[in-house]
């Protein structure tokens, strides 16, 4: 439950204007239906409040326990999944992965042509762990529409069936680039998904669950939406060319209901703001949650230091058309987005604060200086339609008083 927003050292007055900025910007307007922040400091939830609809055709109002698609929230526990193996020396972050994933010992890289008639060269050097979770690898993902490799995603199905079958697919094509020299948001997390089943002998879902949904008491996270929790799911919106609401997934007919067969690290999981509470509260406390170890304290800062070659930022080193984070002075850690240079960002935060979001503009980012964490749920696509995040984070930071 919440408390108090100033025994935390936060201003309910000031708070209290993230309620009326949604509702006045985006929920009456019709730009929205809904959505549930959550702003949490020292420990404590010092605001929680939804608006709006979780669905609109049934006219069921958001609420503290509304079910979402995270989409790519997804990647942060993933990597903390693949990390709890690192800490128990499985593997080293500059490990090749073709010593994980044999087929991918020769993989090539894109010169010229389309699928399957592709010209390559040979890559600088082997794809490293490291430049899987950084997205460095030169994988990429079908949506882009930008290359030769993601029409032959699209053109595959990459991403759909299973994992394995994503690997096998995979062998076949092509990388965007050498690794190491760019970044692109890509499959990359759910190769690292794969890399946990390969490594823990344990499907990836099982291990999520036996190592940080059940450790953490997630009850509501998962692959898909079980009968008795569909009337808690939240419906998923797009627009239209007038810019009207549409209907984009129903949560009484969505593919989350039934059976799930790619467990999709880089973007599978629904979640509810009070789970994903819980996994941002451990990695404020350094990995440790309720007496419950996910990680260790230094692996975590390994994870949320700036990991792109030469200290370089994503806008200085991406080809994508796509990410979550378009700021300059952002590096990318281990699985997140790290700030490097605030007046750079041009966003009010602070140096080390890591964050990420998902593709139906859900967010968050946690402040170690601060000791603040913010969590945005919503079900509206494409993300990065609205700045919601620059937004929120300008009323939240101005909400400090101490």
């Amino acid at each position: 439950m919440p408390v108090k927003p100033e025994s935390v050292g936060m201003s309910s007055e000031r708070l209290s204007l993230i309620d009326q900025h949604l509702m006045a910007s985006y929920v009456e307007p019709g730009k929205i239906a809904g959505a549930l922040t959550l702003v949490a400091r020292k420990g404590e939830v010092a605001y929680l409040s939804p608006v709006g609809k979780m669905d609109l055709e049934r006219d069921k109002p958001m609420a503290e326990d509304t079910i979402f698609r995270i989409y790519s929230m997804s990647k942060p526990i993933t990597s903390v999944a693949l990390m709890t193996l690192f800490e128990k020396a499985r593997f080293a972050l500059h490990d090749p992965v073709s010593k994980y994933i044999p087929e991918w010992r020769n993989l090539r890289v894109f010169a010229s042509g389309n699928h399957p008639n592709f010209l390559t060269v040979p890559p600088n050097r082997e794809m490293t762990i490291r430049d899987l979770f950084t997205h460095t690898s030169g994988l990429t993902y079908g949506f882009m529409e930008r290359t030769n490799v993601d029409a032959a995603y699209r053109k595959l199905g990459i991403g759909a069936g299973t994992l394995r079958k994503m690997i096998e697919d995979l062998a076949t094509l092509p990388l965007e680039f050498s690794p190491g020299t760019h970044w692109n948001y890509s499959v990359a997390t759910d190769v690292l998904g794969y890399l946990v089943e390969v490594i823990s002998g344990m499907p990836f879902d099982v291990y999520l669950k036996k190592h940080i949904f059940d450790p953490l008491r997630m009850v509501d996270t998962g692959f898909s939406v079980p009968p008795e929790k569909v009337d808690r799911f939240a419906a998923n919106y797009t627009r239209r060319p007038d810019k009207t609401l549409m209907l984009m997934d129903d949560p009484q007919k969505s593919t989350y209901t039934g059976d799930v067969t790619f467990f999709g690290g880089g973007g599978g999981l629904v979640s509810t703001a009070s789970d994903y509470c819980r996994f941002c509260q451990m990695l404020a406390n350094g990995g440790e949650l309720d007496g419950a170890r996910i990680l260790g304290r230094k692996t975590l800062e390994l994870m949320t230091m700036n990991h792109l070659p030469d200290g370089k930022d994503m806008s200085s080193m991406t080809v994508s058309t796509f990410t979550q984070i378009t700021n300059p002075g952002v590096g990318f850690g281990l699985g997140f987005s790290v700030v490097l240079d605030v007046p750079k960002s041009q966003v009010i935060g602070s140096i080390g604060e890591y964050a990420w979001g998902g593709a139906a503009s859900t967010a968050f980012w946690i402040d170690p200086v601060e000791d603040l964490f913010f969590i945005f749920m919503t079900q509206f696509m494409p993300d990065g339609t609205f700045d919601f995040r620059g937004q929120l984070k300008s009323i939240i930071y101005s909400s400090l008083i101490d």
